[in-house]
């Protein structure tokens, strides 16, 4: 064995041997349905929430003022008019102060609106999960904002936004309510209540142990009867779960052994998670990652600053320019995925309040890897030769941009980005 191959094999089993689940914790017994546009999200959403008798919550970076917002907002007001209760979180800067705020307010809805300024006593940190829990019967979780497909601050995409989120029923239902209670009481009391013992109580080994007998039945051709299929939702927060998203991912990217698929639209993460994808490449992994463009131009030049160690690694990189990249998604090994509101970036990874759900060994994972390879297949690959032969002046851009992002992430994240 090579030094080379000693070191991966080494930084293999460090991997096997962290507790890289924080709280949060796997169960069995859900059904999942995938979802991979606004309006078939939308109208589930809304059918479930027609149906409610008890409780609705929904979480949302963005509450529109379109026709697709004003649909659910139409079926909140339904649900509280016949007695449901119905609360609702938005973040202060991602949604306007909108007109149907009163009609809430007079239908009965409770609306709380986290961190109102740019910088509150939440620091600069948003809330940028999208959540919706209905009777403790159903959950949802995912990127999609409640605003119309097209739409991308008042401009008309070609196409609708490649985006992602999953209806949940099950026992995982009711890790959605706690994280959604835990925001509810955080933004009344300022500060993040101590969670219940068995609310988000995870075992981390387990989990990791469960992940690894199924990627050696996998590798067996044994995929279906691996074990039970099984979920997990992971919420990141500034208190308990800081790193609760990312290590989910780095324990994935760390037992593959096949493939990882990744897409995500601010491909910005920390070294660690570049170096579990650049060793994930080293050992023989196909590691394919398809990145969003044209929304922030500072991304635009940053972001291909740290292609040079992924492509001399052997990662495969496409971009993403047919519609709005918004998803923010992964596969491993066809038997681990996750969809959530978390990008690779600082702001999701270090500060913002996000939430994903992870999946293994569901049925759904064949339908999301398709999504992720056909993406990979519409996109533009970045060549490792025509990248090693930019112009000096376009390398130069990109530098200067990721050094001034990467400042930038550290004075917000008060040193957390690495």
């Amino acid at each position: 064995m090579s030094g080379g191959q000693r070191r991966l094999a080494h930084f293999g089993q460090k991997l096997l041997g962290r507790r890289y689940g924080s709280r949060y914790r796997f169960t069995t017994g859900n059904d999942v349905r995938l979802f991979s546009s606004g309006d078939a999200y939308f109208a589930a959403l809304i059918a479930r929430i027609d149906a409610a008798s008890r409780i609705v919550t929904l979480e949302t970076y963005i509450f529109a003022d379109d026709a697709a917002a004003h649909a659910v907002s139409a079926a909140l007001l339904r649900a509280a008019a016949r007695g449901v209760h119905v609360r609702v979180i938005t973040d202060g800067i991602g949604t306007a102060r909108l007109p149907i705020f009163d009609e809430w307010l007079a239908a009965g809805i409770e609306h709380r609106i986290y961190n109102p300024h740019l910088f509150g006593r939440f620091g600069f940190s948003r809330t940028h999960r999208k959540l919706a829990a209905i009777d403790d019967t159903y959950a949802y979780c995912g990127g999609i904002n409640i605003v119309d497909d097209y739409d991308q601050n008042g401009v008309r995409l070609p196409h609708p936004r490649w985006d992602f989120a999953v209806e949940l029923c099950g026992p995982v239902v009711a890790d959605v309510r706690v994280a959604f209670d835990l925001q509810w009481r955080r933004i009344r009391l300022g500060h993040r209540p101590k969670p219940a013992p068995d609310a988000q109580n995870a075992n981390a080994e387990a989990v990791t142990d469960q992940f690894v007998r199924a990627r050696r039945r996998v590798r067996s051709g044994d995929m279906r009867t691996a074990g039970d299929p099984s979920v997990a939702f992971v919420a990141r927060d500034n208190i308990v779960n800081r790193r609760a998203i990312e290590k989910a991912y780095l324990t994935a990217i760390g037992q593959a052994r096949g493939e990882v698929l990744l897409a995500n639209p601010y491909f910005m993460p920390g070294r660690k998670l570049r170096r579990a994808l650049i060793f994930a490449a080293q050992r023989g992994v196909d590691v394919r990652l398809v990145i969003g463009r044209k929304e922030f131009p500072i991304l635009d030049y940053a972001v291909p600053f740290l292609y040079r160690s992924l492509l001399r690694a052997g990662v495969k990189i496409a971009e993403y320019e047919r519609t709005m990249l918004h998803g923010k998604v992964a596969v491993v090994d066809s038997n681990w995925g996750t969809v959530g509101s978390s990008n690779l970036d600082a702001l999701s990874l270090v500060l913002n309040n996000e939430a994903n759900v992870v999946l293994v060994l569901h049925r759904e994972l064949d339908q999301l890897r398709g999504a992720i390879l056909a993406a990979f297949a519409g996109s533009r690959a970045i060549d490792a030769a025509h990248y090693e032969a930019r112009p000096l002046s376009e390398q130069f851009l990109s530098w200067i941009a990721y050094q001034s992002y990467r400042a930038l992430m550290k004075l917000l994240t008060v040193g957390g980005y690495d």
